[in-house]
């Protein structure tokens, strides 16, 4: 993990991402047990229900309350009387060390889920990258050392393939699309391990059938490795049965189509964030969030994988490695949009 430095601060504090909170993730590490919590077929989850004394849970649970008016009302707590905290589940697996808050509406025991985790700046850039490049919007927010993200809808990438992936309803040729798209998402703005249990599928009911949009819900590993395969979501084992999926009902030309289509609409997207895009770019070329071997060695793959880039040779830390990434991957499309023909070099 890689601490959050002064210049990311300040970008957070200058785009609403810096805000003060009520409870801090060292507030919740004060649990005094904890029990396994199992899913509705008695599987460990590899989370655990925490249990904390009455005196820390009635500060926690008004506080978390508030979080959650934060994240969904703009801290407007004149909806919040009918709201309470069901559950607070942590995870010790990995390196945010979560804990997902359960939020009930006590009328009609609706619920919702968010998240506290350390602040790292990994996972931040991560998350900023996906909030301007991605399809998605991210709401998230930061309090010194604390993290909150919102939770994001979906079947784990996991179980989709396990249990929906061969259902007869399932439209495998709108799924190789997307999986398609979302491996060129994650490779252009080098995002990595993109297992199956690091993304969600979010499936839409169209006029006929189903849409499905691929959805990254981990980025710790945003621009860490210098290994460049470990950027493609292709390449992991356990996204196999995507891949051969792919295999069989696209052909090449239909793939490079799909490539060009999410390119394509990425340019558009990092048009519209272009300053607030080049200001993160800055402060992450600046920024320390990998090791200089890892830094070389995928500035060497990148370079060999696009027949020879200079540039990504001369790049000395991963922010810098992105920003250069991005103009090799989108050149071609930057320059066919003619308000920013001349500026690239940006």
């Amino acid at each position: 993990m890689f601490p959050v430095g002064e210049q990311l601060r300040a970008f957070l504090k200058l785009h609403g991402r810096e805000v003060k909170l009520p409870v801090a993730y060292r507030d919740l590490q004060r649990f005094i047990y904890s029990v396994p919590h199992k899913d509705k077929e008695g599987k460990d989850t590899l989370w655990e229900t925490v249990v904390y004394d009455k005196r820390e849970w009635d500060y926690i649970r008004e506080g978390l309350v508030r979080i959650y008016a934060i994240l969904k009302t703009e801290g407007d707590m004149s909806f919040s009387k009918h709201l309470d905290v069901s559950r607070i589940d942590y995870c010790a697996f990995g390196n945010s060390q979560p804990f997902r808050i359960r939020i009930v509406n006590k009328f009609n025991d609706n619920y919702d889920h968010y998240y506290i985790k350390i602040a790292d700046a990994s996972r931040i850039y991560g998350l900023e990258l996906e909030h301007m490049l991605s399809p998605n919007r991210i709401t998230f927010f930061t309090s010194h050392q604390t993290l909150v993200e919102e939770h994001i809808p979906g079947i784990p990438g996991d179980t989709f393939i396990n249990q929906y992936l061969d259902r007869s309803d399932t439209n495998k040729i709108r799924l190789a699309k997307e999986f398609v798209k979302f491996n060129e998402r994650c490779f252009v703005r080098l995002l990595g391990d993109m297992r199956s249990y690091n993304f969600v599928v979010d499936i839409t009911p169209d006029i006929e059938d189903f849409q499905y949009r691929i959805r990254a819900i981990d980025f710790d590993q945003q621009s860490y490795e210098g290994r460049k395969n470990l950027y493609l979501p292709q390449f992991f084992k356990e996204n196999n049965p995507l891949v051969d999926m792919v295999l069989k009902y696209l052909n090449k030309d239909s793939i490079e189509q799909y490539q060009s289509e999410e390119r394509t609409m990425m340019t558009f997207r990092l048009v519209t964030a272009r300053y607030r895009m080049k200001e993160i770019l800055d402060i992450m070329g600046q920024d320390k969030i990998s090791t200089p071997e890892k830094i070389y060695q995928l500035g060497q793959e990148l370079s060999d994988f696009h027949g020879g880039k200079p540039n990504l040779l001369k790049c000395h830390s991963m922010g810098q490695l992105v920003k250069e990434h991005l103009k090799v991957c989108l050149r071609k499309n930057l320059l066919l949009i003619p308000r920013i023909q001349g500026r690239t070099g940006d």
